[in-house]
């Protein structure tokens, strides 16, 4: 993809709207909005690398009441015309079709490769990807097991929302809050697993979510990991102008 002139592509991740409450997170859906607002100025598209929501369960006939301001403007943007991709993260992974549906915003569940201005760029939220996180990574199977997800729509809507807030929040293993510092290069997962990815093709960028920490790091020759931090405490996100990627605080 050709970048228009004057145009910038946006990314963004980690949002956790509910969490620790709706009533808490509500600041922090109003700032998300006021960012859209802005960006859809100059947007020549819109990556959203997942946990937009702290949690995130779609019945065949139900999904989570809230957030309605956040789905209006995701909506107004895309009936713009302004492309919206969205990557599911390790809070929402439970995502199918409504977005697609209702949103008309495709809705991937792994990495994604993308060419922009000559520049290559793999894309994805990042939880389970490296050689730790062990506890997630069979945690993640169990949950995203078509008869695990199955059982769970057997539960009153009530009950499962419930439950799984109650889970989200108090779950390290889902939480990740206990993992919210710099590890160091050599411990952080997705550093490694962005070297490992450099070993049999070459991405300008590797961009990621999930960490909860802002960073850029060189991770090869003309190769950059980019982690895009969170709207929770950080309120980073990453944008292209074409020529180079940037970190922002919003």
């Amino acid at each position: 993809m050709t970048i228009t002139p004057h145009k910038k592509i946006y990314f963004a991740s980690d949002q956790h709207f509910g969490a620790p409450t709706p009533e808490a997170s509500f600041p922090r859906e109003q700032k998300f909005v006021a960012w859209l607002d802005e960006v859809k100025k100059d947007a020549e598209c819109i990556f959203l690398l997942g946990d937009l929501f702290d949690f995130w369960f779609e019945y065949k006939t139900v999904v989570p009441k809230g957030f309605i301001r956040v789905l209006g403007k995701l909506a107004e943007i895309r009936d713009s015309g302004i492309p919206i991709y969205f990557f599911v993260g390790n809070h929402d992974l439970w995502m199918h079709d409504y977005f697609q549906k209702e949103l008309n915003i495709p809705v991937y569940h792994d990495n994604q490769e993308y060419e922009f201005n000559g520049k290559a760029f793999l894309i994805g939220h990042g939880d389970g990807k490296g050689p730790g996180d062990k506890g997630y990574k069979r945690m993640k199977k169990v949950f995203t097991n078509p008869f695990s997800k199955w059982l769970y729509r057997w539960l009153h809507p009530d009950i499962g929302m419930k439950l799984a807030q109650y889970l989200s929040v108090k779950n390290k293993l889902i939480s990740g809050e206990a993992d919210v510092k710099f590890l160091g290069e050599d411990n952080e997962w997705l550093v490694q697993y962005s070297k490992r990815k450099l070993e049999t093709k070459h991405y300008d960028y590797l961009v990621f979510g999930h960490r909860h920490l802002p960073m850029i790091i060189k991770v090869g020759e003309n190769a950059q990991y980019v982690n895009l931090g969170d709207w929770i405490g950080y309120f980073t996100y990453g944008v292209f102008d074409g020529e180079q990627f940037e970190l922002k605080e919003y």
